[in-house]
C-alpha cells in the first residue's frame, strides 16, 4: 500500500520526464506482447540491448519504465527512436516489465525486434499504431 502512495506522489515527476506514458489498458496489451515476444525470441532486454537493436535497425518498438531511477539512464532512447522513426512509450513499472520479459529482476527498457515470418507481426503492427497515437 505504501508503494502505491509513493508512486502517486512521484506521478507528476514521472509524467513530466517520461512521455508518452501508456494508459493502463495499453500497458497491459504491451506487457502481454512483450511476454509473447520473449517466447518467440524477439525480445532484447535492458537499456544497452535496446540501444544496440535501435542502432542495428532491428527494433520494431521500445518500451521503457517510467519508475527507473535515475530516469536519465534511459533518456537517450527516445532521442534515438525519434531519429530512426521507431515508436516508443513508457509504462509505470520496471518490475512489471521485468516479469513480462521473463526475468526475476526489474527491467528498465526492452526492444521488440524484427523477425521474418513472425506470428506476432499483426500484434506488433497494432501496438505500433497505438504507440504512435500516444505521440500525437
Amino acid at each position: 500500500m505504501a508503494m502505491k502512495m509513493d508512486t502517486g506522489s512521484e506521478a507528476p515527476e514521472i509524467n513530466q520526464k517520461a512521455f508518452p506514458l501508456a494508459p493502463p489498458d495499453l500497458t497491459l496489451k504491451l506487457l502481454q506482447l512483450v511476454e509473447q515476444s520473449n517466447n518467440y525470441k524477439q525480445l532484447k532486454r535492458g537499456a544497452n540491448e535496446a540501444t544496440k537493436s535501435l542502432n542495428r535497425g532491428q527494433a520494431e518498438f521500445i518500451i521503457m519504465a517510467a519508475d527507473c531511477d535515475p530516469l536519465e539512464i534511459i533518456l537517450h532512447l527516445p532521442l534515438l527512436c525519434e531519429d530512426k522513426n521507431i515508436p516508443y512509450c513508457f509504462i509505470q513499472s520496471k518490475e512489471a516489465l521485468g516479469r513480462a520479459c521473463g526475468v526475476s529482476r526489474a527491467v528498465v527498457a526492452c526492444s521488440v525486434i524484427v523477425l521474418e515470418g513472425s506470428q506476432l507481426k499483426s500484434q506488433i503492427q497494432e501496438s505500433k499504431l497505438s504507440m504512435e497515437k500516444l505521440m500525437i
